[in-house]
């Protein structure tokens, strides 16, 4: 069908093309089977993921060095586009894993901390997370509680976490916590928050994930609220530069944002071919569906989102793969794809009428998962404010 020959967008080369081409087989051939499966019982297939990481995919925008693949984001959004088209709790398990989990560390660790957790993240043996979100702090990652004080060389935290993805996997082996380790001077004389990211281990004494959340969607992924009560770790689990936290955090979380975007682009083409698929099959007064103006121009208008959520991210992805700023490109995209998801999935759903209620079929289930596209990792209403202050816009 026309919509799934543009997969693997525009100006890519042989290598991209095969490793689109390779992850869309695999997401056919492996996930979709047990998708339905793993979302009514709210398992994460850990064997899923492990072939994952035996494709080499968490390795993907990591240099050989640490066991990477040496690729790029570009080819990271490739791989979870493909995934997300017939799973988007499999996706979302890759993108945190990398974009949340390892990137950090690669990003920020020093060159111990990258030998001790990079080779079994980026093989897919491990998983990790990153401990921003607060009962009290979403959209305004600044307003953390949670503490952690240095007494006697260790890190002694205090708070609590949620909404943590990846936080508690049999594999999981760390979360990186945001914490407020003291406060600074601002030029007006005035106080602000000291926030430094610390590495938790799983397992450590105070530190409990509390049971999984009962979500609307993404049903397969691993998703907790974390404790932290009097949770001791070393000092140099310090990750980066003391004070440094929120910065490097809204650095990942712009990185973060693109791999999204590819999540949701695969979302919203998931949804287009499923569509397409039942509208030349399903007889409506005795002609197929597909003959009728109204779907064909609602399949057409599916089909338009998806081509400017693809164009939109890989064009985030090739402006941060370059070293130039990419901030509002990836905003952009995180915008126009997760509202792409969410429509198509409203779109597709009525396309199959009664059908499209039962969670048997794969639209049902985009149309559930579908709607924290426009909440995880900055709601739309953080990107609109991007995108303003990229105009200059104030206030």
């Amino acid at each position: 069908m026309s919509a799934q020959t543009e997969l693997t967008g525009v100006d890519l080369n042989e290598e991209q093309r095969e490793l689109a081409a390779m992850v869309r087989e695999f997401a056919e051939e492996v996930v979709a089977p047990q998708a339905y499966e793993a979302d009514r019982t709210h398992t994460l297939n850990l064997d899923v993921v492990r072939q994952m990481g035996e494709m080499g995919l968490f390795g993907l925008p990591f240099s050989e060095e640490y066991g990477g693949q040496g690729g790029d984001y570009l080819a990271l959004g490739l791989a979870i586009e493909g995934i997300a088209q017939v799973d988007q709790s499999l996706a979302i398990t890759l993108e945190a894993g990398v974009s949340l989990g390892a990137m950090p560390i690669y990003r920020f660790g020093t060159e111990e901390q990258k030998r001790e957790h990079l080779p079994a993240l980026l093989a897919g043996h491990a998983l990790a997370g990153f401990g921003l979100t607060e009962p009290e702090a979403g959209s305004d990652a600044g307003a953390t509680r949670t503490t952690a004080r240095l007494e006697g060389g260790e890190w002694v935290l205090n708070g609590s976490k949620q909404f943590i993805t990846n936080s508690g996997t049999a594999i999981t082996r760390f979360v990186t916590m945001t914490a407020v380790t003291g406060t600074t001077r601002r030029p007006d004389g005035g106080e602000r928050k000291e926030i430094s990211t610390i590495i938790v281990p799983n397992g450590t004494p105070g530190f409990t994930v509390e049971p999984a959340y009962d979500k609307v969607g993404w049903n397969a992924s691993d998703t907790h609220p974390l404790t932290l009560n009097d949770v001791r770790v070393p000092e140099e689990n310090l990750l980066g530069e003391r004070g440094q936290g929120f910065r490097s955090f809204l650095s990942i979380l712009d990185e973060g944002r693109i791999a999204i975007a590819a999540l949701a682009t695969g979302a919203a083409e998931g949804c287009l071919e499923a569509a397409v698929d039942y509208a030349r099959k399903r007889t409506v007064f005795g002609a197929a569906l597909s003959t009728r103006q109204n779907a064909q121009f609602t399949l057409a208008r599916m089909r338009a989102r998806v081509h400017t959520a693809r164009l939109a991210w890989q064009h985030a992805a090739r402006l941060r793969d370059a070293g130039r700023p990419f901030a509002e490109e990836a905003a952009i995209a995180k915008l126009v794809s997760g509202e792409a998801a969410m429509d198509n999935a409203r779109d597709a759903t009525q396309i199959f009428g009664g059908n499209g209620f039962m969670n048997e079929y794969p639209v049902a289930r985009h149309y559930r998962d579908s709607k924290i596209l426009e909440i995880g990792e900055g709601t739309t209403e953080v990107q609109l404010l991007v995108i303003a202050r990229s105009l200059g816009l104030v206030g």
